[in-house]
């Protein structure tokens, strides 16, 4: 990751852009390695505090948040699992962006059981994810995931094969997306 940043700053000063060097900038200040990860984790505390009303009290979820944000930026680990993870997220999303974006073009969404095998590609994605972060901080999860991958997307097909077979599919006339813009030209 420092390596393209460096790369993006070095772009900047001899094609003359400025937000190389701003995101280098940012990135010597500790933005993207405390900042973003403190604020993360702020929010999704005292989120998580407010909704369930543990406390019924803003102020004592904010103290409790604020605390846990900070402590958890104590070590490296916080902003380092944040590296590994986002980008690779990121990456994911965009990928089951595309495949709803192309799928939206021919497959009704109203079909269940093709919604069941989009789940399944997502949840394939997620798991992918998940287990190269946890390869970089040596989880054993993701050492069992890497060592029996087959057995893993094996069984995700056969749940997803289950699950278009058991869904009540009922005849209707297809529409896809692609089919109501043909429609409509005519």
């Amino acid at each position: 990751m420092i390596e393209n940043l460096v790369m993006l700053a070095s772009y900047g000063y001899v094609f003359g852009g400025e937000v190389g060097s701003l995101l280098a900038q940012l990135e010597q200040f500790g933005f993207f390695s405390y900042v973003l990860p403190f604020l993360i984790l702020f929010s999704l505390v005292f989120g998580v505090l407010d909704r369930t009303k543990i406390f019924n009290n803003k102020g004592i979820n904010g103290i409790i948040a604020l605390s846990i944000g900070l402590m958890a930026l104590q070590f490296d680990l916080v902003p380092r699992f944040f590296a590994e993870l986002f980008p690779r997220f990121g990456i994911g999303l965009s990928i089951i962006l595309v495949i709803l974006i192309l799928a939206s073009l021919f497959v009704d969404p109203d079909n269940k059981p093709v919604m069941v095998v989009f789940l399944g590609i997502a949840v394939v994605i997620l798991v992918v994810i998940l287990a190269q972060t946890g390869l970089v901080f040596g989880s054993g999860i993701a050492f069992w995931l890497r060592d029996n991958v087959g057995l893993v997307v094996f069984l995700v097909v056969l749940v997803i094969i289950i699950g278009i077979m058991f869904s009540s599919s009922e005849s209707k006339p297809f529409s896809s997306g692609l089919s109501k813009i043909l429609k409509k030209i005519e």
